[in-house]
């Protein structure tokens, strides 16, 4: 979520009285916001992808809560020594949390482990061990529409009586310590990105928050009107017209039994009622097709924590592959491939099959990612329910990631076109008008080189390196991941360094560029790109040949209030991974609108940044889908680049020879062997068409008129990447409830009973 002051006093029109106020008091507003701890209670985009949404939401009116889990301690923070990430505890509750506020009152209990009775009455789960999910919530406020959701985020605690109630006459203060146990549940977020831990706590993570959650909603759904009960049964009829479930990626798919085990065993609906309304109420986004990042959990790991969930998804299961017998008779390879259960090996339940099943509606989050899910990941399910799969592309919030972190930018366009953009981004279309205005091409080359101006005299401040301000400024943010290709960068930044040194005499368009992101504690070979980034910064920097022509930065613990500093002031934005491994990615959408042109592959959202702007405005370049496709049919042999191209040979070899770690010349020896004989993201493959591509961006930013035209064209064609656009597609298509522009009257004002802000009541 990053940061909340000045989110809040943006989205209710305050900040300049606020500015104004404690400007009177002798201090300095951006001193205060600087203060503030970021919530990192996520790992990369797909957590701020939800913050995203949930500011869309409330912008939105919708009625929509927001649900996870109260980290004590989130993501890392990262520091850097000696060129290494080194991590530590992020104690962002330390000094307290203003937002949030604890609300003890709506304490429920989540079971564990135990075992399952039946008998007449049905399955009865007993004997299990309770943790208490305690809400805490912070609101979520519209932007100046009066509106304010909820983020509820549950934190573990041991009930009273933990580890006291059976016979334990004994150790009263051992007990006592024990309860440790069941609140390390929310102690700490696991941090990895695009990778699958199997880990028991992290199971119990995700149950925790799905329990709590599902109990949450059913008790306000029995609250109003619409749960009216016959004697004393509920009629849940009704359910799935007032309650959206949506899953984001599987980490929530234990939803889908829970709620099939309150239906069933304590509501006592039928099998077929229940299945009906479960899977009416879910639906289901994919963010990722890599392999290593699919949830599968080892079936005797959920059998010991969760036994009648394991039999809920047996019999789902059993279902379902019924179904597809009846439909496919002796295709028993068809049925290997769809079941829910893995076999061979230590059985495993694939969670992504799970809620494609329990779920009514399934989507991609870019086109291309759509495409890829519906024709090779999940081909046959998309076979038997084309109509259940669809396409959502991921947004940003213009509030966030425009006139917080870019007032220059924002007021600049407000001038041109007006304020209402910052609700329909889609207007940001009109701004074509001027990318012929002298004046408007100056204006948006002034406002970015105040921003720069501003970041480097940050950088300067942080990393004692001096800056060149008007250097260009090329920025890869991002997860450190193979498939992200900072090591493709990497390539590129030595090659720059030896052409220098070649021919210092010739035109070199000087370049600051910038490489931040953290590495999953546990990722080797991340971490030693990390290494190799610093390694090779180390020597280009200090090099007195290159001098101010090429500085190179890794970024220090990237995280939401880092990037609204380092997006703003960016000229070129890397968005360089394999084509076919980034589903979306939403960074790109950020430095899109605020000014930055993009070197990027056919990958996730990029296509359609280049769809919206026209390909000729964005640098695009690579191997496509299909290209990458035929080369694996083919089989890659990185050692064919490396022997036709002298500029690859060269980096390699210096890497390999430990220009870059003299103290240590094998320091690489495992990155370089990686690229010759198990990279997987096909760097070479893509290395002289980037380096070629990167010439041709170096040739534009030395006609600064022409660029900055380019840059009008790009964020002109901004719109669709707002959330707003995003969430009014799941509003519609998903789960159908309108979005309300009605502004709510503010809390001073008497409210006419007629306007509801919901018109037909349904909550996401």
């Amino acid at each position: 979520m990053g940061r909340t002051l000045q989110n809040t006093m943006i989205n209710l029109g305050l900040q300049n009285a606020c500015d104004e106020a404690v400007y009177q008091l002798g201090l300095d507003m951006e001193e205060l916001e600087e203060i503030e701890e970021d919530a990192g209670l996520g790992n990369g985009g797909l957590g701020r992808l939800a913050a995203c949404f949930l500011d869309s939401m409330a912008t939105l009116g919708l009625a929509a809560y927001g649900y996870g889990i109260r980290y004590e301690y989130g993501i890392f923070n990262q520091k850097i020594r000696d060129g290494w990430q080194v991590e530590e505890a992020d104690d962002w509750l330390r000094h307290g949390n203003p937002w949030e506020k604890a609300r003890p009152e709506y304490m429920l209990p989540v079971h564990f482990y135990g075992r399952v009775e039946h008998s007449a009455s049905g399955a009865k789960w007993i004997d299990t061990q309770v943790v208490l999910a305690l809400p805490y919530d912070t609101p979520v406020p519209g932007y100046m529409n009066n509106t304010v959701n909820t983020m509820r985020l549950w934190s573990a605690r041991a009930p009273n009586d933990f580890n006291l109630r059976d016979f334990n006459v004994g150790d009263y203060i051992q007990a006592v310590l024990d309860r440790n146990l069941a609140e390390n549940i929310s102690r700490v977020l696991y941090p990895n990105d695009n990778f699958f831990e199997g880990k028991e706590l992290r199971l119990k993570q995700e149950y925790f928050v799905v329990a709590a959650t599902l109990q949450d909603i059913i008790r306000r759904f029995k609250a109003s009107k619409f749960g009216s009960t016959d004697s004393v049964r509920t009629v849940f009829d009704s359910f799935p017209d007032q309650v959206a479930i949506q899953l984001n990626d599987t980490h929530p798919a234990m939803a889908i039994p829970e709620l099939m085990r309150i239906f069933v065993d304590i509501e006592k609906l039928p099998w077929d009622k229940a299945w009906d309304i479960t899977k009416r109420t879910f639906a289901y986004t994919n963010h990722t097709v890599l392999p290593e990042a699919l949830e599968r959990w080892p079936v005797d790991l959920v059998e010991k924590l969760l036994p009648r969930h394991l039999q809920i998804i047996y019999e789902i299961n059993q279902r379902h592959l019924d179904h597809i017998a009846s439909l496919f008779p002796n295709d028993v390879e068809r049925l290997r491939r769809m079941s829910l259960i893995e076999e061979g090996g230590t059985k495993r339940i694939n969670m992504a099959h799970l809620c494609i099943v329990g779920s009514h509606a399934v989507n991609g989050v870019a086109k291309i990612h759509s495409e890829i899910v519906k024709t090779q990941v999940f081909e046959d399910f998309a076979a038997l329910e084309p109509e259940k799969f669809q396409n959502k592309t991921n947004g940003i919030t213009p509030r966030r990631w425009l006139l917080l972190c870019n007032p220059g930018l924002a007021e600049l366009i407000a001038e041109k076109i007006g304020e209402d953009y910052v609700r329909d981004l889609s207007q940001l279309t009109k701004l074509h008008e001027f990318v012929d205005d002298d004046l408007f091409i100056r204006e948006v080359a002034k406002v970015k080189q105040e921003n720069k101006v501003k970041f480097a005299l940050y950088l300067e401040k942080e990393y004692k390196v001096k800056i060149n301000p008007s250097s260009m400024f090329d920025v890869h943010v991002k997860r450190i991941h193979e498939y992200k290709r900072q090591l493709m960068n990497c390539l590129h930044i030595i090659t720059m360094y030896n052409r220098i040194r070649r021919d210092p005499a010739k035109l070199f368009v000087p370049r600051t560029v910038i490489i931040g992101g953290k590495a999953a504690p546990g990722y080797h070979m991340a971490k030693m790109i990390i290494k190799l980034i610093n390694a090779v910064a180390q020597v280009v920097n200090n090099d007195p040949m290159v001098g101010s022509k090429l500085k190179v930065i890794f970024l220090e613990n990237y995280r939401v209030s880092l990037a609204e500093k380092v997006i703003p002031a960016t000229d070129l934005s890397e968005q360089i991974s394999t084509a076919g491994t980034e589903a979306s990615g939403t960074g790109n959408m950020k430095f899109m609108l605020n000014g930055a042109l993009t070197i990027g592959t056919m990958d996730g959202a990029n296509v359609e940044m280049a769809e919206e702007a026209g390909e000729e405005n964005l640098f695009i370049f690579g191997m496509r889908v299909e290209d990458v496709t035929e080369l694996d049919r083919k089989g890659y042999n990185a050692q064919l680049y490396y022997d036709r191209l002298p500029e690859l040979k060269q980096a390699v070899d210096q890497i390999k020879s430990g220009f870059f770690s003299p103290k240590d010349p094998n320091l690489f020896n495992d990155v370089v062997n990686m690229l010759f004989h198990h990279d997987r993201f096909k760097v070479f493959a893509d290395y002289e068409a980037y380096v070629k591509c990167q010439e041709k961006v170096s040739e534009l930013y030395l006609n600064s008129k022409a660029w900055t035209k380019m840059v009008i064209r790009n964020i002109a064609a901004a719109g669709k990447f707002s959330s707003d656009r995003t969430i009014k597609e799941y509003a519609r298509d998903i789960w159908h409830v309108e979005p309300s522009d009605l502004k709510i009257p503010p809390p001073n004002e008497p409210r006419d009973a007629g306007q509801d802000k919901t018109p037909n009541g349904t909550a996401a």
